[in-house]
């Protein structure tokens, strides 16, 4: 392919997709394909010459698009947004026509020093203390990561060197393997797995903090563990406190947990993957209140702001505590700025050395929407997570399981699991709307959360009435074998 066809084809493919995410309500949310359907569509090799595009085109329709779950369909009420929006997608664009590998400053300036501008920009729209900002000459900075996941697993990396050189320094007797075995992180109840996998990867302990009555974990609780611990001789280091779990968008109690982890020398990280974009709204900043005692900070503006995946910003207070846990410099990587304490290598800040153009996106999203346009959002996706509630509300037959604080609702058929593992299994098979469920201590919960870039309320209302009839065929059902039996 030359640069004309591409030309041809690049427009080609920006219509299909711009038809694609015009169109998308009228393609079924959940595709109705069994494990397995895509192999015997292909070859089992790969073409031995050459083939037209035309060709490869019409397999998108006729391969990929059956086994596609659409993310993006006003009816897709499951797991979480997957933000997206075409001035994102431009930029992704861009990202890959200049095909850059930004793993140091000199392997393309742009690429470094627009990442490092952007997670200021990001920075202040949610009022992150100045500590966590690069600004001209501060201490800390912003790194967009893959996901949550990487960047949790970064911050309990970053501990457990920065704990195992101060133990050390404390008491040279012990091997770095000592105190390896005696270290321990900890998070929620309702904690997402990814910091249980994060320690299962750094190969330490972890322990789980009991969430109260609304499932948010409280000064007291942390307290109560930490206290058995240090008597049993291990070294609490790492407490990774969560706004907005992904269970039911509970909140931890930062102005409580903070304190308790700063006098404990335990680095807090703080996950709030999904519910930190809210934070640019006044209204919902409140929720961030206790970050000043943080160690470092993650959320996704892929799940929320209008950024395609994948972009997850992380801040640390402290650069030099991720570089000082994982810089090596071979010779191949070195440059003559490296050590002039003007210029940012992102490969210290990651796990991966090499890094897409990622910032672009945050650049073009944040120009383009404005912080009110942004703001707009959040608040029209919270606007109709409550007018879901309210519709729960008014029917006596369903509960509503955890307060309702951003677009996120979980609720149930009163009754047994049994019965709203049936309803959730009755609503999926339907394939008309697509949910996925949680446990809320023992209870067997729906979760809806408001996802969609283009839903409105008559997607909302065509949901509910949908599942109020289910659930209405569904309990008749069920009585009558009740009462069979």
């Amino acid at each position: 392919m030359d640069a004309a066809e591409y030309r041809k084809r690049g427009k080609e493919m920006v219509d299909y997709i711009a038809d694609y995410l015009e169109k998308i309500e009228k393609r079924q949310v959940f595709p109705d394909v069994e494990p397995g359907y895509l192999r015997p569509l292909i070859p089992d090799c790969a073409p031995q010459d050459p083939e037209s595009f035309e060709d490869i085109f019409k397999d998108i329709e006729k391969i990929i698009m059956p086994g596609v779950t659409h993310w993006h369909s006003p009816y897709f009420f499951a797991y979480f947004p997957a933000a997206s929006s075409f001035p994102a997608l431009l930029a992704d664009m861009l990202c890959g026509g200049i095909g850059c590998v930004g793993f140091s400053w000199a392997a393309s300036p742009a690429c470094t020093e627009l990442e490092t501008v952007m997670l200021d920009w990001l920075g202040k729209m949610i009022n992150l203390p100045e500590e966590f900002l690069a600004g001209k000459d501060g201490q800390g900075g912003g790194v967009i990561q893959g996901s949550a996941s990487e960047a949790t697993l970064m911050s309990l990396l970053a501990a457990r060197t920065k704990t195992i050189r101060r133990v050390q320094s404390e008491k040279p007797e012990l091997t770095e393997a000592d105190i390896m075995g005696r270290l321990v992180a900890y998070a929620s109840d309702q904690a997402h797995s990814s910091v249980e996998r994060a320690a299962l990867i750094g190969g330490v302990k972890i322990k789980d903090v009991s969430s109260d009555d609304t499932f948010s974990v409280c000064g007291s609780a942390l307290k109560k563990v930490l206290e058995e611990d240090k008597a049993s001789g291990l070294i609490p280091f790492f407490f990774c406190a969560t706004l907005g779990t992904t269970p039911c968008c509970s909140f931890d109690k930062l102005l409580e947990l903070g304190p308790i982890c700063n006098k404990e020398n335990i680095w807090m990280h703080i996950d709030a993957a999904y519910a930190g974009s809210a934070f640019i709204c006044p209204e919902f900043r409140h929720l961030l209140n206790g970050v000043e005692f943080a160690d470092s900070f993650n959320f996704n503006p892929h799940k929320w702001l209008l950024v395609n995946f994948d972009c997850s910003a992380m801040w640390v207070k402290k650069r030099s505590d991720l570089t000082g846990a994982f810089k090596l410099e071979p010779l191949y990587l070195q440059h003559h700025h490296q050590e002039s304490g003007l210029v940012t290598d992102y490969r210290h800040w990651q796990i991966p050395l090499g890094r897409r153009f990622r910032s672009l996106k945050l650049w073009f999203v944040l120009r383009m929407y404005g912080v009110t346009g942004l703001q707009e959002h959040i608040r029209k996706h919270v606007r109709l997570s409550h007018q879901f509630e309210d519709l729960v509300l008014q029917d006596g037959r369903f509960e509503i399981c955890a307060k309702v604080v951003l677009g996120l609702v979980c609720f149930r058929l009163k009754g047994s699991n049994e019965l709203n593992e049936a309803l959730l299994k009755n609503i999926n098979e339907a394939k008309k709307i697509h949910l996925v469920p949680c446990h809320l201590r023992e209870k067997f919960v729906l979760r809806f959360a408001i996802c969609s870039r283009t839903v409105e309320s008559t997607h909302v209302k065509f949901a509910w009435q949908h599942i109020s009839e289910l659930a209405t065929d569904l309990l008749k059902t069920w009585q009558q074998n009740h009462h069979q039996q």
